[in-house]
Parts: structure tokens; sequence; C-alpha cells
């Protein structure tokens, strides 16, 4: 093995992509099996260019967006293995860009869940892309603008969402026959930043990862090449809700729009949508760290 081996990890692995133009986003890229390093360039990552030998390069595309939840911890090894066990189902299904819907309750854990199953899958050899179609909603500003409801339920589900930009910047392009230039955030939920310009290029093999309550509706299911329920109770998605939001929002606004917009919107998209019938994995997550796999369901 070389000697600037050590070196070359650490320059490769878990750094900031260095912006060229508009091709801008977080990524981590981990270098493995690697037999022979030529020497680096200095200062920076800009320009870096490696000699590599019988290598596999996997690389983790994250969203712009500043509306982030940290990757969690493994909870039991009962749910590391049922993770690992889906990841490879899902690599399974083609060597070529995959994109995979994780859909449930606010609160039914489909962010962590998404994250574990982006860190399974690149065990595996596959790179993944992650992103959440909340960073896919009109900005606030034009709601205002145009004078539309959003904060009811109804208004929530029917007007929120970025139905276009997400099909056309993100799930069209990271198909397998896209062109791999895949916007992961259109406009920041937070700060309202545009980022439709923004796009990575995805691997040939990548796997896009998207958490989001609505994820199956008919505006996007035509794309998922993978489609997972994540079963929670509502009243177990409505605390852990709260939970999460607790400190951002207070005890007060964070179950109000749970009980008036989260909460109602959803019930509209499970009579009109009925999404675990169109599943290809229903998970129980009621208990995170004792996950379990439930049958399927039909119409």
């Amino acid at each position: 093995m070389a000697s600037g081996y050590g070196d070359a990890l650490r320059r490769t692995t878990g750094f900031r992509q260095p912006s060229f133009g508009a091709r801008t986003g977080w990524t981590r890229i981990d270098v493995r099996g690697v037999r022979s390093v030529s020497r680096l360039p200095p200062n920076g990552t800009a320009g870096i260019r490696l000699e590599l030998v019988n290598i596999l390069v996997v690389t983790s595309f994250e969203s712009v967006s500043t509306w982030r939840q940290p990757e969690p911890e493994p909870a039991s090894g009962s749910r590391t293995r049922l993770i690992g066990d889906v990841a490879d189902t899902i690599s399974q299904l083609s060597p070529r860009r995959l994109r995979i819907a994780i859909d449930g309750r606010t609160g039914a854990g489909k962010t962590s869940f998404g994250h574990e199953l982006a860190a399974a899958l690149r065990k595996l050899g596959r790179s993944t892309l992650r992103a959440s179609l909340d960073d896919f909603k009109h900005p606030w500003r034009d709601a205002r603008e145009r004078g539309y409801d959003r904060v009811t339920g109804e208004g929530y589900y029917r007007n929120a969402y970025d139905f276009r930009s997400a099909v056309d910047l993100m799930l069209v392009p990271a198909g397998p026959g896209g062109s791999g230039e895949v916007v992961l955030c259109a406009h920041d939920p937070l700060t309202g930043v545009d980022h439709r310009a923004t796009f990575v290029t995805a691997p040939d093999d990548a796997v896009l990862i998207v958490d989001s309550v609505f994820a199956l509706r008919p505006e996007y299911d035509a794309y998922w090449d993978f489609r997972i329920w994540l079963e929670v109770e509502p009243e177990v998605a409505f605390a852990r809700g709260i939970r999460r939001d607790l400190d951002a929002e207070g005890i007060d606004e964070a179950t109000r729009v749970r009980r008036d917009r989260y909460g109602p919107a959803e019930e509209i998209y499970i009579a009109e949508v009925r999404p675990i019938s169109k599943s290809d994995l229903i998970i129980d997550n009621n208990d995170y760290s004792l996950p379990k796999i439930l049958p399927s369901v039909s119409d």
C-alpha cells in the first residue's frame, strides 16, 4: 500500500465539494479497497487527482437545504439487520440509477430511516443521493402573493407542493434514462432561497432516496422504482412530531400545526390515495429498536 494512503483517505472522505458554477452540493466520498494512491496536490481538494487501482468509490450527495436532521445512532442490532436486508433488496433491483420513496405520517421516522438506508446502500457499494419533498414546496411568499391557502389541512395538501420542480429537476434526471444532473432542493423551506439551479451529477449506479409525506400521490408515483411505507400509530407519530419540533416551535405551535394542518392533510391523502396499498414494502416503525416488516395490502 502506498505511503500516502492515510492522507489520501482523509482528503477524500467527508469534505464539502468545491464549487464549480452551478455544480454544487454537499458531497461525501468513501474510497475503499485502495491498493495504490498517487501523491495529492497540496492545499485543499480542488483539482485533486488520484491514481487508484482496483478501487470502489462510493459517493453520498446531500441536499443544500438548511432543514436538516442528524444521522441517528444505531437503535439496535435488529434494526440494523432489517435495514441492511432492505438495502440488499433495493441494490439487487438494478445496477443502474434507482429512485426510492419513503412515505408515512409526519413523525413516522422517515428521515432517520432514509439516512440509515443510504448508509447501508453505500456499504454495498452504491452511491446515494438524499432528498426530501419538503425541499420541493412553493415558498411561503408565493402563497401570500397569489392569495391561496396553505395553512389549513386541505390547503396544505392541495397547494403547498411544487410538483413540476420535483419531477423535472429531481425525479426524471435521477432515473436510469435521465441526465444525472439532479437538483436535491428547489426552495429552502426555512429561508426561501431558490436552489433550482444547484445540481449534482449522479453516478450511473446512484440510488436516490427521498423521504416525505405524500410521496405516493399521483403527481410523483409513476417515477418511483421502489416504495416504502413506515406504519406508525397516529398518536405515536403526533407525539414524535411535537418532540422533534418542540425547541424550534414551542409546545403550543407544534401542537397546533399538527392538529390543524398536518393531521388533516394526511387524512385526506390516506383516504384519496391509499398509499399503503401502493407500497412495495410496509414496515411497522412504532418501535425504533424493533421495526417489523408487515404483509402487503391491496385495494
